[in-house]
């Protein structure tokens, strides 16, 4: 029985091997994708005029590779499967720039803590529910004291023409609400873009 599974395990990496190519998987690293579409992706999308609707900090337990997300509550998603959820299985990958790398265990030793928490649909910053980006900065705000990517107000972004779907969840629009976008957390002057499923990007660390 063991053999077997080590043989599946193996099987399951064959994927990820192709699709990698010579880009190297390391903890910390920060995966970006287009969830497939609906009212809520498209206005995340159209209103940050971005690609990304989801991202998540990429951990090692055991053998394997997960992705730490808020999506649902928060967890930790086998890569395989995290891959699987995109549109067209798309994703990028940014990495913290050498001189932050010393702080990725407490980043995510601190995103870990808000294991569990709710999906936050309408985007707040508190603590009571987490959406992705907001998991991402967070961690990373906890462990150095520092913010990574740009808050911004969500009256300043491209809104109008997702009107409806915003009011069905708000009831009103949240013109003063600061958030973190994942498009404002990927251009985070930290972080550099390493891997492209599309572009084809081979950045070495």
């Amino acid at each position: 029985m063991s053999s077997l599974k080590n043989l599946l395990f193996v099987f399951s990496l064959i994927p990820l091997v192709f699709a990698f190519g010579a880009y190297e998987p390391k903890e910390g690293d920060l995966y970006f994708q287009s969830l497939p579409r609906n009212a809520v992706v498209n206005a995340i999308e159209g209103a940050s005029e971005s690609p990304y609707s989801h991202c998540g900090i990429l951990i090692r337990k055991g053998r394997g590779w997960f992705v730490l997300e808020a999506i649902g509550p928060v967890r930790e998603t086998p890569l395989a499967k995290w891959i699987k959820q995109a549109r067209d299985r798309h994703y990028d990958v940014f990495r913290l720039g050498e001189k932050h790398k010393e702080n990725i265990p407490e980043f995510i030793k601190a995103a870990r803590k808000y294991l569990g928490r709710p999906y936050d649909i309408r985007y707040r910053m508190d603590d009571e529910k987490i959406y992705c980006s907001e998991l991402i900065f967070k961690g990373y705000r906890d462990a150095t004291g520092e913010q990574l990517g740009k808050l911004v107000k969500f009256g300043d972004l491209k809104w109008v023409r997702h009107t409806p779907v915003i009011l069905a969840i708000e009831g009103s629009i949240p013109i003063n609400r600061i958030m973190i976008t994942p498009r404002h957390l990927s251009e985070a002057k930290q972080l550099d873009k390493v891997f492209s499923s599309k572009e084809k990007i081979r950045k070495k660390p």
